[in-house]
């Protein structure tokens, strides 16, 4: 379950992030340095915690702690992390509780060897899993659900192979997930079957990369391979010659998070084959489309709502429009998650120090505003004030995605039903609500249309309140229900 969230966290009034994770398999060189400059890469994705852990052949090395990437990582510890095989992550909690016993990577030992784990994406069914171990002997050290399929995998380790062990646990878990994992010396990739979280596959001199992003191998000089498949395990080689892979489970939809390409990823990483800042431009274009209105200027919200200022001005000077792409807000990027503000009035003050606009740009001018989302809109009515006092004549709002009205499930820390503002209101409702002259969203045919993607073989839950996954008290858009967990004999450890 996903918990609430404060709209002073990263992005002004846009959902926190999920879970960053990487694995490497090198031929000659330890794999610690090249593991931290991924996770540096991957740090939009995750700021609470950050941790590697490696194998030497011999035993299994770990250094997790909370923080940044720079902060948590010292020289002397990059040094004490042989090996040149391991994996990495970065967090933003959505299960468990904000502390180090739910960072991760997740290591644990065991009969069969040392086994650690990072995962990006959120398990519906892991408190059923975690009571059905609880009751074989396992002991949990964390509330979150990363240890739940660390000892299913662990137990299933103790009379399978490592593909049948993976295979037996993918069957038994359910959610989203995209997971880095290191048995031994062995590293090794899995993508959920809906391919609801990313994973790609990238090559560098020496071996090979797993990485949440195309932009953490880019980091490394690589060169990206593909995408891992949805259903798919791929095991690196240790020597880092190569890797295999074994499609494990099929569906007939995949569900993939369509909010990575509005938000989430970064704009120079490459997912299902397509650059996420065209993709985000090619979104901007579709807005104009559908909601263009034609105003002095345009501008974004930064930083993520650029792409799409940038498409939506593009595709409004080819209708003749008079509208100019500008920067009308410069963002103060030292403002960070540690600032307090207990009280709604500090609340405001924290735009104002974030966001400051220029007012040469602003004044006397009819303004579109483009944001990549609204969730509980005070943001968003703060943005529009701020306009109106730098001596704006008109606020149009244009969003780049559609109203999100439910809750996510599978790995972002969003607002409940309750704080989402467009859950009971109507767009006109919004619009009035935020005192902006004009609201338009990007419809949901548009995005899939952008996406090259069937809406079937999109996630939409936080858009329609229908999810792909079988979730206690949720409607679902495809026909899914949940494994049945505590049917088996418990085995031997």
């Amino acid at each position: 379950m996903v918990t609430g969230r404060d709209d002073s966290h990263h992005h002004i009034g846009g959902p926190t992030e999920k879970c960053g994770v990487v694995g490497v398999a090198l031929g000659g060189r330890d794999a610690a340095r090249p593991l931290y400059y991924s996770l540096y890469a991957l740090q939009h994705r995750g700021q609470e915690s950050a941790g590697i852990v490696t194998h030497d052949g011999f035993q299994q090395h770990s250094h997790v702690q909370m923080g940044l990437v720079g902060d948590a990582f010292g020289a002397d510890d990059l040094d004490g992390l042989k090996g040149e095989a391991g994996i990495g992550h970065v967090r933003y909690p959505t299960a468990g509780d904000v502390s180090k016993s739910c960072a991760q990577p997740f290591a644990v030992s065991f009969k069969s060897g040392s086994l650690g784990l990072a995962h990006n994406g959120n398990l519906v069914n892991a408190d059923e899993l975690r009571d059905e171990l609880e009751n074989f002997g396992h002991a949990f050290t964390s509330t979150g659900d990363t240890e739940v399929i660390a000892h299913d995998l662990a137990r299933n380790l103790l009379e399978e192979d490592l593909v049948r062990a993976v295979k037996r646990t993918m069957e038994r878990i359910h959610g989203s997930y995209a997971l880095t994992i290191m048995h031994d010396e062995t590293v090794l990739g899995v993508r959920d079957p809906e391919g609801n979280r990313p994973l790609c596959i990238g090559k560098v001199d020496d071996g090979y990369v797993l990485a949440s992003e195309s932009a953490a191998i880019d980091t490394l000089d690589g060169e990206l391979v593909r995408d891992v498949k949805p259903g798919e395990l791929v095991v690196l080689d240790p020597d880092g010659s190569g890797f295999d892979s074994y499609q494990l489970v099929e569906r007939d939809n995949t569900a993939h998070c369509f909010f990575e390409h509005i938000y989430f990823a970064r704009p120079d990483s490459v997912m299902n084959d397509t650059l996420v800042y065209e993709v985000r431009r090619g979104l901007g274009r579709k807005l104009w489309e559908e909601n263009g209105v034609d105003t002095d200027v345009v501008m974004p919200v930064p930083d993520s709502g650029r792409a799409f200022a940038s498409g939506y001005a593009e595709a409004a000077q080819e209708d003749d429009a008079t509208v100019e792409f500008a920067e009308g807000l410069m963002k103060n990027r030292y403002v960070g998650r540690t600032f307090i503000m207990p009280t709604q009035d500090e609340r405001e003050r924290a735009v104002r120090l974030k966001l400051n606009p220029i007012k040469s740009t602003v004044e006397g001018k009819s303004v579109t505003l483009i944001d990549d989302s609204i969730v509980r809109g005070t943001t968003s009515n703060q943005l529009v004030q701020l306009l109106y006092d730098a001596g704006a004549t008109e606020v149009h709002m244009r969003i780049g995605a559609p109203p999100i009205v439910a809750p996510c499930y599978m790995g972002i820390n969003m607002a409940t039903r309750e704080e989402l503002i467009a859950s009971d209101k109507s767009v006109e409702e919004v619009r009035d609500t935020i005192d902006a002259d004009s609201l338009g969203y990007l419809s949901i045919d548009s995005v899939a249309e952008v996406l090259e993607k069937s809406r079937a073989d999109l996630c939409l839950g936080c858009v329609t309140g229908e999810y792909p996954y079988d979730i206690d008290g949720e409607e679902t858009d495809r026909d899914v229900s949940r494994p049945v967990v505590g049917a088996e004999a418990p085995l031997s450890d």
